[in-house]
């Protein structure tokens, strides 16, 4: 008896099958940003610009909004770090920046991590966030922020608090999207800044 190919009366004995297809990892690689992961930097961003409160931004950003930012932390010499897949696409970033702008400051920085659709849950934001507190502690920083909004962003409070930030106050009623009145929650860390070695 013959059978045509596709047939699935019959199977080959396992050790003459074809191995099967391993599942796809979730593999990536964390390294400082550079100007051709902006694209991809803005895509994630305006998704939660145009899909949630985790921003309060109501417009998408530009292109040139993220060249200027990419060339303002450049000059400042603070973390801006990308996760990419073994095929270089951006599936996340972390940056810093100034806290405020007088002097007195200059110590004290404010963090944003945002993951791509489907990054979440599978531990890049954690992943992102302790290479940014390292990065920061190797430039001599000693305060870093978190500003997070106080309605859809549980996920994001929780790993802050698991990379030992602190919660140090709310403000309620500061911001209004999509038709609601929306809070903020301060975190902050202290830092562990390297000390830096001294040039003969």
């Amino acid at each position: 008896m013959q059978f045509e190919p596709g047939d699935q009366r019959r199977r080959l004995p396992r050790h003459l099958r074809a191995p099967e297809p391993a599942p796809d990892e979730f593999s990536f690689t964390i390294r400082p940003a550079r100007a051709g992961d902006l694209p991809d930097v803005r895509a994630i961003y305006n998704h939660y610009v145009e899909n949630s409160v985790v921003t309060f931004d109501e417009k998408p950003s530009t292109h040139r909004y993220w060249r200027e930012k990419f060339a303002m932390l450049t000059k400042l010499k603070l973390p801006f770090l990308v996760a990419v897949t073994p095929t270089s696409q951006v599936i996340g970033y972390a940056l810093v920046q100034p806290w405020a702008s007088k002097s007195a400051y200059r110590y004290t920085v404010e963090n944003s991590i945002y993951l791509g659709p489907g990054a979440g849950g599978k531990g890049l934001g954690s992943a992102l966030l302790q290479a940014l507190i390292e990065a920061c502690e190797q430039i001599g920083l000693r305060e870093i922020v978190a500003v997070i909004s106080d309605s859809g962003a549980e996920a994001s409070i929780r790993l802050h608090e698991r990379h030992g930030f602190a919660e140090v106050g709310r403000m309620g009623r500061v911001g209004f999207k999509f038709g609601r009145s929306l809070g903020t929650v301060y975190l902050q860390r202290s830092l562990k800044p390297k000390p830096r070695r001294r040039r003969g």
